[in-house]
């Protein structure tokens, strides 16, 4: 079970302060939030390192990590020119601008369900009114489902998880340009959130929603935070497309001013000097994807799941278990493991979310507690 970068131990893990770590007892294996259990690429330790040296904490210059971006997206065949991009707090930031610079009050912003939490939290944030649209049976884009809900609910916004969580999906190309034909129809403008981009496995790719045609009056936002695992050192990149000049121009201008010196030094550090790391990471993602469907198929013949093509986190049909609509509840309880609950992410009744960014050992330990946490089941 030989690992590149997913190799630190559980002692190690335990004296960090991240809520990850921190919310739970010693006693629990935590595999919840979308934090990677990895040491830094050594491109990041050495730029936080010159930063501490030097005292160098004040004030961002935002050209050379908009540049590192906009390279990163001519890898993947779409040229997002720096003048077209603004900074962000963090992609979270980034989204909520983009629905207020694309819509009304009251407007409708689509989501497709289920979806990461804070997506629904946003839309109701930003005064818009939410509509949850349920991703298709196999875990992808439903664009026929989705064309239906913009005719009923007419002018507003998509907002995409692209690639998507927590289902895993690399949307194709073929899904985004037949869903962006369908927004463009309606009036329906979209906001990508592309952060997981990065970490497309082996056997899919990538399509950033700014490289369709039929998408340039979209937003796209980015930032390296999960790819290598900066969640610490805020920062992100909102985007715009050849058509959607009106929507930059009515972001407010202090965007800029909330981002993070740190997190745009170590963000373009891990753009320019990371990319080995992240190789060595997805392949070890792709090991550890591998390790959980055996896993799953030895201890817990019974949860259901599609494996991802992209992300660190897996989406757990849990419902053959009868532990209820949150069996996260039970395996935390019971089991001594720390899950995500399906709940918050609409259409997630009996479902659970895992995150494998782990060491092989404690991924092994986590699912065979859960299954032996099934001999205590309620009832």
């Amino acid at each position: 079970m030989h690992r590149r970068v997913l190799t630190v131990d559980e002692a190690d893990l335990r004296r960090r302060q991240s809520i990850k770590w921190q919310l739970h007892g010693s006693d629990v294996l935590p595999l919840w939030i979308a934090e990677m259990d990895v040491a830094p690429a050594p491109a990041v330790v050495e730029e936080l390192q010159r930063i501490a040296r030097e005292g160098d904490l004040g004030y961002p210059v935002i050209p050379p990590y908009t540049e590192a971006v906009a390279d990163l997206y001519d890898e993947w065949d779409v040229r997002v020119e720096p003048g077209r991009m603004r900074p962000v707090a963090d992609v979270m930031a980034g989204v909520r601008a983009g629905l207020t610079a694309l819509t009304r009050p009251d407007d409708p912003v689509y989501i497709t369900v289920p979806v990461y939490p804070p997506f629904h939290a946003a839309v109701r944030e930003c005064g818009r009114r939410l509509v949850p649209v349920p991703m298709g049976p196999t875990g992808r884009l439903d664009p026929a489902a989705l064309a239906v809900a913009f005719a009923a609910g007419g002018r507003g916004a998509l907002l995409l998880s692209n690639p998507h969580n927590p289902t895993g999906a690399a949307h194709a190309r073929a899904e985004l340009a037949e869903v962006a034909r369908a927004a463009e129809r309606h009036g329906v403008r979209i906001v990508s959130d592309e952060i997981h981009a990065p970490l497309v496995l082996p056997g899919a790719s990538f399509t950033p929603l700014l490289s369709l045609p039929e998408a340039q009056s979209g937003l796209a936002v980015f930032s390296p935070a999960k790819g290598w695992n900066l969640a610490g050192a805020k920062s992100g990149v909102l985007m715009g497309g050849t058509g959607a000049d009106d929507a930059m121009r009515a972001l407010p201008a202090s965007l800029e001013y909330t981002t993070s010196h740190l997190g745009v030094r170590l963000h373009t550090a891990a753009l320019r000097g990371g990319r080995d790391w992240l190789a060595d990471l997805v392949a070890d993602l792709d090991a550890n994807r591998t390790l959980l469907s055996q896993l799953l198929a030895t201890h817990l013949p019974q949860v259901s799941w599609r494996p991802v093509e992209a992300t660190y986190l897996a989406w757990l049909d849990c419902r053959a278990l009868d532990l209820g609509p949150d069996p996260a509840k039970h395996f935390l309880e019971v089991g001594q493991v720390a899950l995500m609950s399906g709940l918050p992410f609409g259409a997630g009744d009996g479902f659970a979310r895992i995150n494998f960014a782990t060491s092989p050992q404690i991924l092994t330990r986590a699912i065979e507690r859960m299954a032996q946490s099934l001999q205590h089941r309620p009832g």
